[in-house]
């Protein structure tokens, strides 16, 4: 009898990340969304395979290099090394990171390439059109934007070329009822609402056949049996979702991994992924990912980023200033997941101080220090429970369950608000069984009102570790919580009796903005 594996798995996402830039704060956000949402699936006991990496091919790298005076692999290999930087400083716990200069991507979209094409999805032909090299984007003549000076650019406002040369085509026209059947019968399939609305409705347009090859430039990966053609970047890059998983090695261990269950990227390459990723994978008969999720923008003090402004935001140095957990905090705190945002120092400073430093760091800070200096340091007993008390349990009890839910529809924002429910919570019990004052009158209460505080504050930093990993890291360690009793089926048991617990420190210090 054949083995049912059990084993409940979960594989997530980036998109791999055009080199054509250093990292900015908007790459650091989308990593740091998937990252929590490994993380939290790890410490819930799942097997989980966390992708990223960087997209290196392309005319618009080609020329990026030649303007550098560099060869294009030793561009490519400048700038993916900062992604990968960006995403250490930023704590990124990737499993996979996938460049598409590496031969093992290479061999994956050639393999898909030749299943789309001996499945008839792919013809040649000639392409005459626009295309802009800055988006690496085919543009349709209707979504030509007109400029005051008579000129045409993308919607995105790149600037386009008239563009005619021998292409492959893949056969997108056939696939558009297949694709409004995809959306209609998963309708989580696309997420949020707005980004579905979008896709469905430039499908039901109608669909052109997509060119997916060029001959005008050869930074690329050649065309299986026709090495004048390098496949268009778009075909090239989505394959590295399959390269991940190990294709076309089905015996690879790491093809249990997929179908992803999710695609986390910014809403700008969401008709790549939802249009042309589907459609290539019904071509060639592989299994579609389960959802692709699509986040807004962010703007920074109401203004969009751009180099002109000389408002782009570097990560790295914003984290060095706050705090990389501060800033983890503030990026998936500060707006829902999935809409636009907006970086303000002003904001920032606030939710650093108030939410971090006044209401986790003080509620931590002051009943740790009574453990100290009331109980020598030793965790005590859970003593008999009040009403209050029990009350306040059951919140925290509660949270691995609740925040599941909301981390199960990438609701981010609303799991962190989950958690600083309780953390009011623990803050108001704190001061009304005010545990100071029992010393004096009932310090067997007092030892109860600290066990029960304890217990609130372990399963409040067990949650949070997706989220701020290296500060929970050092609070869970502070409450006598050792390594293998911090996942989130750990919380079903007691932290015994008895454990002496280290000195407190304050983890969230306030910020105090510098006097110009």
């Amino acid at each position: 009898m054949k083995r049912v594996d059990m084993t409940r798995r979960f594989t997530i996402t980036t998109p791999i990340f055009y080199v054509n830039g250093a990292p900015h704060i908007g790459h650091a956000y989308t990593s740091i969304a998937a990252d929590v949402l490994a993380r939290f699936h790890r410490l819930n006991g799942e097997e989980v395979l966390f992708v990223s990496g960087t997209d290196e091919h392309g005319q618009k790298v080609e020329q990026t290099a030649v303007a550098k005076g560099m060869d294009p692999q030793a561009y490519a290999d400048e700038v993916s090394a900062s992604f990968r930087q960006m995403q250490k400083d930023m704590a990124i716990s990737t499993d996979e990171f996938i460049r598409t200069t590496e031969e093992r991507h290479k061999g994956a979209a050639k393999a898909l390439w030749e299943k789309v094409a001996a499945n008839g999805h792919i013809y040649l032909g000639a392409y005459e059109g626009w295309y802009s090299t800055r988006d690496e984007a085919f543009i349709s003549e209707d979504e030509l934007v007109k400029k005051p000076d008579g000129t045409f650019v993308a919607p995105s406002g790149a600037p386009v070329e008239r563009v005619k040369e021998p292409s492959y085509f893949f056969r997108l026209s056939n696939f558009q009822d297949r694709l409004l059947k995809l959306y209609e019968d998963n309708p989580d399939f696309i997420g949020p609402v707005g980004p579905r609305r979008e896709i469905e409705s430039f499908v039901r347009q109608g669909l052109r056949d997509l060119s997916v090859s060029r001959t005008s430039f050869k930074w690329g990966v050649p065309v299986p049996n026709d090495p004048d053609h390098v496949m268009y970047v778009w075909f090239d890059a989505l394959a590295n979702y399959l390269t991940a998983v190990g294709y076309p090695d089905l015996n690879d261990p790491r093809a249990k991994f997929w179908p992803a269950d999710v695609h986390v990227m910014a809403k700008e390459i969401a008709r790549f992924h939802c249009v042309y990723w589907p459609a290539f994978l019904m071509a060639a008969g592989i299994d579609l990912p389960k959802s692709v999720f699509a986040h807004g923008w962010w703007t920074v003090e109401g203004e969009k980023m751009s180099k002109s402004l000389g408002n782009v935001l570097d990560p790295k140095a914003l984290a060095d200033e706050f705090g990389l957990d501060a800033l983890r905090f503030f990026l998936m705190r500060e707006v829902p997941f999935g809409g636009d945002s907006n970086f303000s120092r002003r904001s920032m400073i606030t939710r650093t101080n108030v939410e971090l430093a006044n209401d986790l760091g003080n509620l931590c800070q002051r009943t740790l220090s009574q453990v100290a200096r009331n109980l020598g340091g030793v965790l005590p007993e859970r003593g008999t429970l009040t009403e209050d008390d029990q009350a306040m349990l059951a919140m925290v009890t509660l949270l691995p369950t609740i925040m599941s839910e909301q981390i199960e529809r990438k609701a981010i924002t609303d799991a962190l608000e989950e958690v600083w429910k309780v953390i009011r919570a623990a803050n108001s019990y704190i001061d009304r069984q005010a545990p100071w004052a029992l010393k004096k009158t009932d310090p067997e209460r007092m030892a109860d009102v600290l066990r029960v505080l304890v217990d609130m504050i372990r399963g409040i930093a067990t949650m949070l570790q997706p989220f701020m990993p290296n500060t929970m890291d050092k609070m869970l360690t502070q409450l006598g919580v050792q390594d293998d009793e911090r996942n989130f089926a750990a919380l079903e048991t007691l932290i015994p009796a008895g454990r002496t617990l280290p000195k407190p420190e304050g983890l969230f210090p306030r910020f105090v903005e510098e006097e110009a």
